[in-house]
């Protein structure tokens, strides 16, 4: 389990605020902290994301919710009753959190990441396209917004990672062969 799965288990969306005077300075911290030292000391074992999240639930209800926060004095359960209608709805889709890298697709079609080689399209030869490696071990290929390709991610000493229809229409194009009638062959064979 990471950390950042752990905190959206317990609901919790530590965010980056701007520095408060004085004693309101590690405020953030002091939530972490009393996250580990009361929730995690208490349950220490999780057989499952569901069982981690029922566990989370019971604690929040019958625990962290229902004590007085220090800094401002008041009941948790009932501060937030009270801010509630002023909070907005969570964003339709979660927060894309994967790494992105801009790297210009190669000649031969292909983009260069983490020590290996991936295909993309051959049209997109020498543009530059958006990378994305997610946490589920994908890498993602977008171009104009349009995802264009996907792999699982490979160590570099496995070799590339090739998706044949990727460069189709660039071997047709190279494997085009003039056709000629036998007669221009059974000519050729005359003149020795």
């Amino acid at each position: 389990m990471s950390a950042s799965s752990i905190w959206q288990a317990l609901r919790l969306h530590p965010t980056r605020l701007p520095a408060l005077p004085g004693a309101h300075q590690g405020d953030d911290e002091r939530m972490v902290g009393y996250v580990k030292g009361n929730f995690f000391v208490r349950y220490r074992a999780f057989e499952s994301w569901a069982h981690l999240n029922q566990l989370a639930e019971r604690w929040l209800a019958e625990e962290a919710d229902l004590r007085v926060q220090g800094t401002v004095k008041e009941v948790v359960a009932e501060r937030f009753l009270r801010e509630a209608p002023c909070l907005k709805p969570l964003p339709l889709h979660r927060y894309d959190t994967s790494y992105l890298e801009l790297p210009r697709v190669g000649w031969d079609g292909y983009v260069n990441v983490r020590g290996n080689r991936y295909s993309v399209p051959g049209e997109l030869a020498g543009q530059t396209v958006a990378v994305r490696l997610g946490l589920d071990d994908r890498l993602r290929v977008f171009h104009a917004d349009q995802l264009v390709a996907s792999h699982s991610l490979r160590p570099a000493e496995t070799g590339w990672s090739s998706v044949p229809d990727h460069h189709a229409a660039l071997w047709q194009a190279t494997l085009k062969v003039e056709r000629r009638p036998l007669e221009a062959y059974e000519e050729v064979a005359t003149w020795s």
